[in-house]
């Protein structure tokens, strides 16, 4: 048995204003081109298929054409669960074509899937609040999964009936998980649990690579993260979302961060991303091999200390999204901004990085006969650094002032 292993596509999300859609479709036909190419039996997508909770119609319709080119008409399972960015109630939202297609929607923490049967003999063959057996056609075993979508604190608490205790998620879902672990997994089959949480080997550092709205995402009394003592040692492999990075976080059982499909932020720019193959056997996971996505566009970092090298470096790299520090003893000027705007239509960002801190400035006191012009600007100073304010921002200060000249 093959089964690919995805997260964090992110359908719809922006690089500040930067559609990444295009390459979205790119990467996600590639995820679909490997599982044609490895002939795999499942795909599990392990959260976050939207960016928010109101995707656009574009993003709507990416997402359900890539997971139905991904069931293959009905002849491999499919099973995505939501994540902290997607709407539940969208993603949970019984659909008829979706099952007829092997598609398995779980929005909720506890859902319970219906049986069914595609014609391309997919079937779910048990199911229970978190938990499905699938027969596959061309197994002999079936694969067990146990599904726990993200939930918030609320919906932890109405749908697990959880306190607010220090340690009530991690002991929760070990106990639930341990349950359903003991009913339905033996080593008959192959037995895989899918999440989408914050998971750490406990006694490890936090992770400091991920972006500030990818940190630890739970705050249930106290319980940021899951451990990975708490799944069960029935399982042979758990698939997570949410980490961007790829990053196996323990092995025995193997324990993965798939990694998103895109760089999605510049805190992920030396990240290389992946989906992941698992081979099996009843009982016993065979191997998983991370496969590299070569799909998107790179995110880049430059640091110059004068525009024109800056400029060089982004005509070097065209193809890449940039996020550009310049270093100098002013603040950077409206003209110096054009040039490096125009020199790259896939600059994100610009950040200035004022050299000298100008003490004097922060100490002065306030010349209360001075202009309000020229007391915006020593205002201005005082508040960064000794940076003077932009030719632009000065423009801006006198038309509210209504003080612009003509001409």
């Amino acid at each position: 048995m093959k089964i690919l292993h995805t997260a964090d596509w992110h359908i719809g999300k922006k690089l500040d204003q930067y559609s990444r859609l295009e390459e979205q479709r790119l990467v996600l036909a590639e995820i679909c081109e490997i599982a044609e190419r490895e002939n795999v039996d499942a795909v599990v997508v392990a959260g976050d298929l939207f960016d928010n909770f109101n995707p656009s119609s574009e993003a709507t319709e990416l997402l359900y054409t890539t997971l139905h080119r991904l069931s293959a008409n009905g002849s491999r399972a499919v099973i995505a669960i939501a994540g902290n960015h997607d709407s539940p109630e969208r993603i949970q939202v019984p659909d008829a074509l979706a099952r007829v297609c092997g598609i398995i929607f779980i929005g909720f923490p506890n859902t319970e899937v219906n049986k069914f049967c595609t014609q391309g003999k997919v079937e779910v063959s048990k199911t229970d609040k978190g938990f499905i057996e699938l027969q596959l056609p061309g197994s002999a075993f079936p694969l067990r999964i146990i599904h726990t979508p993200y939930a918030n604190e609320q919906r932890l608490k109405t749908f697990l009936g959880i306190q607010d205790t220090e340690d009530a998620l991690r002991e929760h879902l070990q106990n639930h998980w341990q349950q359903i672990a003991e009913k339905y997994m033996d080593d008959k089959g192959f037995n895989l649990l899918v999440t989408h949480l914050y998971v750490m080997k406990k006694g490890d550092p936090e992770p400091e690579e991920e972006p500030e709205e990818e940190r630890p995402i739970l705050h249930v009394g106290g319980a940021q993260a899951i451990y990975t003592e708490n799944f069960p040692k029935q399982v042979q492999y758990v698939a997570l979302g949410h980490l961007h990075r790829y990053h196996s976080v323990d092995k025995n059982p193997p324990v993965v961060y798939s990694s998103s499909p895109l760089a999605y932020s510049f805190s992920e720019a030396n990240q290389n991303k992946q989906v992941v193959l698992l081979e099996a056997e009843a009982g016993t996971l065979v191997r998983y091999t991370p496969i590299e996505l070569k799909q998107g566009k790179k995110l880049r970092r430059g640091k110059f200390e004068s525009v024109d090298e800056a400029i060089s470096w982004l005509e070097a790299h065209s193809e890449d999204l940039v996020e550009l520090t310049i270093v100098s003893d002013n603040y950077l000027e409206a003209s110096d901004k054009k040039r490096l705007t125009e020199a790259h239509s896939g600059l994100i960002q610009i950040i200035p990085q004022i050299r000298r801190i100008n003490e004097e400035t922060e100490a002065a006191t306030v010349d209360l006969s001075l202009s309000v012009e020229k007391l915006f600007g020593e205002y201005f100073k005082s508040k960064n650094k000794g940076q003077e304010p932009s030719d632009g921002l000065m423009d801006v200060l006198r038309e509210v002032l209504g003080t612009e000249e003509e001409g």
